[in-house]
């Protein structure tokens, strides 16, 4: 599986801080048109140390007296020690969630690794990355994926008479890339709540819990209404219930504070469509095809025709471009692994199915890959 690569099911650029903040969200809920949630909602929950994360802190590092070796020492007793951790996005955890389960993906655990510093006395910083972005999908759903991280701050440590500054120790689940020379921008607790909150939204949402789907994302909202995700998400469970003219007074709120934000401009195309507002659709669809011309999973889409047509070659150029601009999505690998079995170069095929499970992201698809590449070596070995 991808070793602690980075994903969150949220959009988590919140637009400029010089621009005014956004109203209260509270005027576009409409708890009436949904069930109640299957269980109860606790923002508080989604950082919140249990008993059992103390008691680890307690046996690991309870001789470790001075910040700095807390610091280091947290590090690793949870990524380099016993946990054994392992990176599964098929859920959103809480922190205590993910430490039970020894695994999370990364908005989890980020989380973890947050609440453990504070329940350690040591000061934490989110951060947002800028421009480290991959996209998943679940049948008709597109999901953008951000990515999150989390700076332990420096500390003037003393020593002796003296004092000596430890510089900021950044935390990042992804391995490829040198964290320190990401463009970040620094979030509030409160997002990184809501970013948890609008992540379960989206998971209840692909797996058709829309009700509960509704009172993540509400509760999102609620917890950051800077959090333009939330609205993109509130946006498609009110259309997912026929509700266009709901979908599109949410999205309209988004678009008035970032009009090229090609999430919300991407679902109010559909919202306009479902009210018979063509016009105003095709306009939109113009300026997202001058803002974005090849969407992400446009040579996917592509790809999935040419086969189905016959065209493998064709198929597996686009499957070829799309893994090129995304490569460390797993569902691209495998298919150009199949356009290779299909032109029977059962090498290359290996080679790609291979990569797919490597990279894929749930023990699931791991498996299913694993299972896959075992069956394709046993056919070259014949």
């Amino acid at each position: 599986m991808k070793p602690l690569a980075v994903l969150l099911l949220s959009l988590i650029l919140a637009g400029c801080a010089a621009l005014p903040p956004m109203p209260p969200a509270a005027d576009l809920f409409h708890d009436e048109l949904f069930a109640a949630p299957s269980a109860p909602i606790d923002p508080g929950s989604a950082l919140a140390v249990s008993a059992e994360m103390r008691s680890y802190l307690a046996a690991r590092l309870a001789n470790r007296s001075r910040p700095l070796d807390r610091r280091r020492q947290l590090v690793d007793a949870l990524y380099r020690g016993d946990l054994k951790l392992e990176y599964d996005a098929a859920m959103t955890r809480t922190a205590a969630q993910a430490f039970e389960a020894r695994s999370g993906n990364c908005l989890a655990l980020v989380m973890m690794t947050a609440a453990f510093a504070k329940e350690l006395g040591l000061n934490v910083r989110y951060q947002a990355v800028i421009g480290e972005q991959e996209w998943n999908r679940a049948d008709n759903l597109y999901i953008a994926i951000g990515h999150v991280n989390l700076v332990l701050e420096e500390r003037r440590e003393p020593t002796g008479f003296f004092a000596t500054t430890a510089g900021p120790m950044v935390i990042d689940f992804l391995p490829p890339r040198d964290a320190q020379l990401l463009v970040t921008k620094s979030i509030d607790e409160r997002t990184v709540v809501a970013m948890y909150l609008n992540n379960r939204a989206v998971e209840s949402l692909t797996q058709g819990r829309v009700d509960d789907g509704y009172w993540f994302a509400r509760e999102a909202l609620r917890s950051d209404p800077e959090l333009l995700g939330a609205y993109v998400t509130l946006g498609v469970i009110y259309r997912t219930r026929h509700h266009a003219e709901l979908s599109e007074q949410v999205l309209q709120r988004v678009a008035v504070r970032e009009p090229d934000n090609i999430y919300a401009m991407s679902n109010r195309v559909l919202a306009l469509r479902d009210l018979g507002r063509a016009a105003e659709a095709d306009a939109l669809v113009r300026r997202l095809a001058a803002l974005d011309p090849n969407p992400p999973f446009s040579y996917f889409r592509e790809g999935m025709a040419a086969l189905h047509e016959g065209r493998v070659e064709a198929a597996r150029r686009l499957f070829a471009k799309e893994v090129a601009r995304a490569p460390y999505h797993h569902e691209f690998e495998y298919w150009l692994a199949v356009s290779y079995m299909e032109l029977n170069d059962v090498e290359r095929a290996t080679i790609h199915l291979a990569r797919a499970r490597d990279i894929s992201t749930t023990r699931k698809d791991h498996d299913l890959y694993a299972g896959k590449l075992d069956r394709l070596k046993a056919l070259r070995a014949q």
